[in-house]
């Protein structure tokens, strides 16, 4: 089973976010469950949501405590939120960012040995979603998700968004696209003083 939690703010998509990837995943033929933290959900207040991948029926229902991927479209997020609670190790970190993050900052803060990085910001509004005060980044991150983790192919990636995006179906699935390609693979390499490495 693979686990997905995901952070944004209200009004980003983090939600619909983690529909649209097990709906992928159904289209997959396999297992999916996706589902919000509970809670309000205001504007611009902080949001999780979380989506569960497996190819065998899942029979938990709970919170994902232990995400083997934390997906984040606020980079923000990081100065109030602890992103990386309880991720795997060997787990992924997908953020939100145009920076290339640095070592030791990411390694000694957070534990992580590999992020994936793209600016979904910039490719949504290239795409005009949302605002540029607010840009939907939820279609956009995605394609970086499936490009770091490979859980579903991005084909499906793509019919799930038709299925489950009411508008402007083509510009989101165009932006998931574009940052699947445009996604930056960052490896942290203890074993090499802390270098850094893309593999992809």
């Amino acid at each position: 089973m693979f686990e997905i939690r995901f952070h944004g703010r209200g009004g980003q998509g983090a939600v619909t976010a983690a529909e649209v990837l097990a709906q992928a995943a159904f289209l997959e033929k396999k297992y999916a469950q996706s589902f919000p933290q509970f809670g309000t959900e205001r504007r611009g207040a902080p949001v999780a949501a979380f989506c569960r991948i497996s190819d065998k029926k899942i029979n938990i229902h709970s919170q994902i405590y232990q995400p083997d991927c934390v997906v984040v479209l606020d980079i923000s997020l990081l100065k109030t939120v602890d992103i990386a609670a309880g991720l795997k190790k060997n787990g992924w970190l997908v953020l939100n960012t145009s920076q290339k993050p640095g070592y030791p900052d990411y390694f000694d803060r957070f534990g992580i040995e590999r992020i994936a990085t793209v600016d979904a910001t910039l490719i949504a509004l290239s795409k005009e979603l949302g605002s540029e005060k607010t840009p939907i980044v939820n279609t956009t991150i995605l394609g970086a998700l499936v490009r770091a983790t490979k859980i579903v192919r991005l084909q499906s990636l793509i019919e799930a968004i038709f299925q489950k995006i009411e508008q402007k179906k083509e510009a989101n699935a165009a932006a998931c696209a574009k940052a699947f390609i445009e996604t930056k693979i960052h490896i942290f390499n203890k074993d090499k003083g802390g270098e850094e490495s893309e593999s992809r």
